[in-house]
């Protein structure tokens, strides 16, 4: 068995920086939404993704791939925006072993509230404290790193390619 490649330390300490950004993004993320909108950053995603789809739907399989989330996970948070009349499930007539979900009027219209909220935590937390130099050097950044982790494309086409 070959050596570990282990971090040098610039490479420890982007490693850790990183770990660290990545999660206190995410849980301001979620705070800001949880206390502005009642719902977590979980089911926004899942609003947002169903409100960018024709027709405001999506099968389960396609939006557990788009969201990045197993099956039984979705499934859940699914039941819950479900019970709270912001998507409905649907089994289409000529598949029963299909089930999709529709954004509700009720639905877009929690998304469409929570929506500018979002997007000043996000601005604030990610973009404010960078130059559009650095912005654009960490999306190419960012394009490199999808590329390796998801070299089969299943990621939605965040960078706009069609």
């Amino acid at each position: 068995m070959s050596e570990p490649r282990w971090l040098n330390e610039d490479e420890q300490q982007t490693w850790r920086a990183f770990l660290w950004t990545s999660r206190l993004l995410n849980e301001a993320l979620d705070r800001q939404l949880q206390r502005d909108s009642g719902m977590p950053h979980t089911y926004y995603m899942i609003l947002a993704m169903l409100s960018e789809a024709p027709g405001r739907a999506l099968t389960m399989t396609e939006l557990a791939a788009m969201t990045r989330s197993s099956p039984s996970r979705l499934s859940h948070a699914v039941a819950r925006l479900e019970e709270s009349g912001r998507v409905r499930r649907i089994k289409p007539p000529d598949d029963r072993r299909t089930t999709i979900a529709e954004l509700t009027d009720d639905g877009f219209a929690a998304l469409q509230e929570a929506a500018p909220g979002h997007v000043e935590e996000v601005r604030r937390h990610l973009f404010d404290p960078l130059t559009r130099e650095q912005t654009l050097q960490l999306r190419e950044t960012l394009r490199i790193l999808l590329a390796d982790l998801d070299p089969d494309g299943r990621t939605p086409d965040i960078f706009g390619q069609g």
